[in-house]
């Protein structure tokens, strides 16, 4: 049976009232969500995207409304809509639901923005009625989305609690002789025993494939003295993202592995500790970058330090050179460097972090160090 859950309404009311405020002050005359993580966010639908329009019409100055099909209007009854005042105009084939999204808008002739996620299905017919073509709706929504309120740091809470669960386990899965696909499989198994409603994500990188930062998992076959990168996540109701890295040693690791892991450690360590209001996006990846560099390892660090993490688990802010985003309290993103020895091994150490007002809050508790994990007999 599907389970979901939503926040309570007065939290998706909030959001409403200062999406469209929000939509006021950057001169629009409204927004228009389709399915998607917006749409979740604004009033905790999780309706999907077909062939026929199912949207939220958000005028800056107005009452919402949702134009969708009457045969997906029980995709509603899990959201907030019955509690929000938001009018639904429902609609049949033969009906024209652009025309209905013309009119919710009103006649404000100012632009309007729809969610990133449209469809060009829906972005076309909906541009030829409004007589223009819409703008993006992401630099409405992005600061709203990005500064977590209590109840979404709650669920963040719980998400990484839940995957520090899943990391305790990961040593008892990893036995040379058994395939990296066989591990992913009882990780995956694991995740959704310790709390998500699903594995979003597990990455399973042993010896060679630890390099690959976005390696999955294969048939390779584990080895004692492996290194072994596990980068696993997922979400847990209502919708919140999980996302955490340990890299295990299968057996006594080699001293340079020893010597490099430390600098990775202290990069990871030094990055959080960077973390406060304030500080821009890029100085967070600059911290990890600079411990590397100084050990001469900045070549095998390929990606950014980090991303933001929500109901997605990717979004913003991208702790990433180039960002002069300053740091608010309520950011939620990760602190993951890594190091990748192209055809030898790899790295990562990855901790979600919350903005407080003085600092960070880290939402995993797992030991940072390199986990040995003894070496017994190989699997049959």
């Amino acid at each position: 049976m599907c389970v979901t859950s939503r926040f309570e309404s007065s939290v998706y009311a909030h959001r409403l009232t200062a999406a469209a405020d929000a939509a006021g002050n950057a001169g629009l005359a409204g927004l228009v969500i389709t399915p998607g993580y917006d749409l979740r966010y604004l009033i905790g639908s999780r309706a999907q995207t077909f062939e026929r329009l199912t949207a939220l019409v958000l005028p800056a100055s107005g009452t919402p409304t949702m134009v969708v099909p009457r045969l997906e209007l029980a995709a509603l009854r899990e959201s907030a809509v019955a509690d929000l005042g938001v009018a639904v105009r429902d609609w049949v084939d033969g009906e024209d639901p652009y025309r209905m999204v013309g009119e919710a808008l009103g006649t404000a002739s100012a632009a309007v923005a729809v969610t990133d996620s449209m469809p060009a299905l829906h972005l076309l017919p909906l541009a030829d009625v409004l007589g223009t073509t819409p703008v993006l709706a992401t630099g409405v929504l992005r600061d709203l989305r990005m500064i977590k309120d209590p109840s979404e740091i709650d669920a963040l809470r719980r998400a990484g609690a839940a995957i520090d669960r899943v990391h305790a386990r990961v040593p008892e899965f990893l036995v040379p002789g058994r395939t990296e696909a066989d591990v992913a499989a009882d990780i995956t198994a694991a995740i959704v025993a310790e709390g998500h409603t699903e594995a979003a994500f597990v990455i399973v990188g042993s010896g060679p494939h630890g390099a690959d930062p976005h390696h999955e998992c294969s048939e390779r076959v584990l080895q004692a003295g492996d290194i072994v990168v596990v980068d696993i996540g997922g979400p847990v109701e209502p919708g919140y993202n999980s996302d955490s890295t340990r890299t295990y040693s299968l057996g006594e690791p080699n001293p340079d592995v020893v010597q490099h892991y430390s600098v990775l450690h202290e990069a990871q360590r030094v990055a959080v500790a960077s973390v406060r209001p304030g500080v821009t996006a890029q100085q967070v990846d600059a911290a990890a970058r600079d411990v590397l560099a100084e050990a001469g390892l900045a070549d095998y660090f390929v990606h950014r330090t980090g991303h933001g993490i929500g109901l997605s688990v990717h979004e913003e802010p991208y702790i990433v050179a180039g960002n002069d985003e300053p740091l608010r309290a309520g950011m939620a993103f990760s602190v993951e460097p890594g190091i990748y020895f192209p055809g030898k091994w790899g790295a990562r150490i990855e901790d979600i972090v919350i903005v407080t007002a003085d600092g960070a809050e880290s939402l995993n508790s797992r030991p940072h160090d390199l986990v040995v994990v003894p070496v017994t007999e190989s699997a049959d």
